[in-house]
């Protein structure tokens, strides 16, 4: 029996957010109904449209939402002042911790959009590309400054370490052993101590 929705808008809204980030994130946008949702949260179909207009109304919130997390957690870093090594831990640190926090709204940013109308996709990309840069140019910086190895790949290695952050959804687990400032210290610590030059690396 499906219930009266009687909670406050904003409330059902972020709820619809929640159960439809989570569906899209298990079995995929294109799986995932209208019907679907309601289901999860115990409501008529017919309900949702009262709180959103469609479906791919959902999916675009859910990646948009994720984007400016991303954005406002990268901004310590694009005005920081310091070294690239500092300047790239803070970088990382940031992404993998809103990626661990974020698990099913992170899964559908980096898997789903693709699901999205073709100019709606071209504005993911515009940020999806400007996170990039951003870890390009702190890593061109660091070259520049003899803190990492000459000749370093830089978009190389700027997509090695997004795409590893991207993976975590497929793997860490809330509540397991590794806390998500745990994931972030790994991933900076195994990226520095790839591209560090020797004289830049922290003795043991």
């Amino acid at each position: 029996m499906r219930v009266p929705d009687e909670r406050a808008p904003s409330e059902r809204r972020e709820q619809i957010y929640q159960a439809a980030a989570h569906l899209f994130s298990d079995v995929g946008y294109r799986a995932t109904s209208m019907r679907d949702i309601a289901s999860a949260l115990n409501i008529k179909a017919g309900s949702l449209y009262a709180h959103i207009s469609s479906k791919e109304e959902l999916l675009w919130e859910i990646v948009t939402r994720m984007a400016d997390e991303f954005d406002e957690a990268l901004q310590p870093a694009v005005s920081r002042r310091g070294s690239a090594a500092d300047k790239l831990t803070l970088a990382l640190e940031a992404y993998v911790v809103v990626v661990t926090r974020n698990l099913g709204f992170a899964k559908v940013l980096f898997t789903e959009w693709r699901h999205l109308p073709p100019e709606r996709q071209t504005l993911i990309t515009v940020r999806r590309d400007k996170v990039e840069r951003l870890f390009r140019e702190i890593l061109i910086e660091g070259v520049a400054a003899g803190e990492f190895v000459p000749g370093l790949d830089v978009r190389l290695t700027a997509v090695l370490a997004l795409s590893g952050a991207n993976w975590l959804p497929n793997w860490y687990k809330v509540g397991g052993p590794l806390s998500p400032q745990d994931v972030a210290d790994q991933f900076v610590a195994l990226l520095l101590g790839g591209i560090r030059r020797s004289e830049h690396r922290p003795e043991r």
